[in-house]
């Protein structure tokens, strides 16, 4: 179950319209597009990736439900970023009024916008440097808080805009900090 990136550049332009067009043909396949076009093809997960998957999903939708001040996304959703990247972090929240700001024409595609929040889940055929190269596009792109959880070393990496990403051993709770108001997430699922 590993992604495998495709570089079409010898027989074609995986432009965004092509990459949209590819996806809407293909509405089981996970799909990616690297800022530079290339096409990646991601597995689906396993089972304790899927489990941890959804706990994140949950815990952040419930907070949000809670507090209102955003709107919360699990993996399936894809976002455009500013770079020209279509990237589907595993969980993800954005402020109201970013949302608001868009045309349902934009809510219904793929948003046009980089998350202000987003989490990535490392499952065991997930490359650690091509997971930190992601973090790095999306705090690049806008994002203003970032969490790398790696279920195996039990590891989390924090990304913030202008700073070296903050490693933390065996966390068993993590704050939203600013971005998040008061959402608390509790790793105790995810070490398990």
């Amino acid at each position: 179950m590993t992604a495998l990136t495709l570089n079409l550049h010898p027989v074609a332009q995986l432009t965004e319209e092509a990459f949209k067009t590819l996806c809407a043909a293909n509405p089981d396949a996970k799909l990616e597009r690297t800022a530079t076009g290339e096409l990646i093809i991601m597995s689906p997960t396993g089972g304790e990736t899927g489990r941890r998957n959804l706990n994140i999903s949950m815990q952040l939708g419930l907070w949000n439900q809670q507090v209102g001040l955003g709107v919360a996304f699990d993996s399936s959703t894809m976002f455009q970023l500013p770079n020209g990247a279509f990237r589907s972090p595993d969980a993800a929240w954005i402020e109201l009024s970013c949302w608001e700001a868009l045309t349902p024409e934009e809510r219904e595609g793929f948003c046009p916008l980089c998350p202000d929040f987003v989490i990535e889940l490392r499952s065991p055929s997930d490359s650690l440097k091509t997971l930190r190269e992601k973090m790095t596009e999306y705090i690049d792109n806008g994002a203003q808080l970032g969490w790398l959880i790696d279920p195996k070393s039990k590891q989390v990496e924090i990304y913030r805009p202008d700073t070296s990403p903050e490693i933390l051993k065996a966390p068993q709770m993590l704050s939203g900090e600013r971005i998040l108001k008061d959402f608390q997430f509790n790793l105790a699922s995810i070490w398990a």
